[in-house]
């Protein structure tokens, strides 16, 4: 199960870290990251994403990896805003955003770099259920468990059909795209941005 802090599930990528590392390093970082959404692609153990505030970026993207995604109630958002930073949707993320919420949403989400609340994420399906601030870990821990207590051995293999769409992905030369998502991160529009934004983050002055 994936779960942050109260408030904040995930920010995704640490833009103060990441727009000072050198080419080799941002190269090391997106290789890691594509690994993670590997990891929780074909993880052959169910995944409960337990999102307890904020997931922009990075969080919403890990949610959808996910099996199963239950969000607090409350003033957070949630959603694709790499476009707002000057970066390209990942064709990747892309093809598992629609896979989640149909290709209409899916554009409309990924293109505007559009922020949803609670309820609006799930309307369109991007989560799977809200509950209370206080109560999104413990129901997240009891959808795993209830689904435990299914007979294993056909629990893992429907399972295991109903994802292979999302495992095959992983099964391609994924090689060409990395290269294309690192090319993008040093286009001078995506570091204008991406410094701009981390420097906001941070309260100081862009050099």
């Amino acid at each position: 199960m994936l779960s942050g802090a109260p408030g904040m599930f995930s920010a995704g990528l640490d833009l103060p870290l990441w727009v000072n590392l050198d080419r080799t390093a941002v190269s090391k970082a997106w290789h890691e990251f594509y690994d993670l959404l590997r990891a929780l692609a074909c993880s052959s153990i169910p995944i409960a994403a337990a999102i307890t505030g904020h997931a922009p970026a990075g969080g919403t993207v890990l949610s959808v990896f996910c099996d199963w995604r239950c969000m607090a109630r409350g003033n957070w958002k949630m959603g694709f805003t790499e476009v707002q930073v000057g970066l390209p949707l990942p064709p990747i993320i892309f093809r598992v955003l629609r896979r989640q919420t149909g290709a209409r949403q899916a554009e409309r989400l990924s293109a505007g770099g559009v922020l949803l609340t609670p309820d609006e994420a799930l309307s369109i399906g991007l989560v799977d259920e809200l509950v209370s601030a206080e109560g999104v870990v413990e129901r997240a821990i009891g959808w795993c468990s209830n689904l435990l207590k299914l007979p294993a051995a056909a629990m893992s293999e429907t399972r295991r059909k109903a994802r292979a769409d999302l495992a095959a992905i992983f099964q391609e030369d994924l090689e060409p795209e990395i290269e294309g998502v690192i090319a993008s991160w040093w286009t001078d529009e995506a570091q204008s941005t991406l410094r701009g934004v981390a420097a906001k983050l941070t309260g100081t002055k862009q050099a």
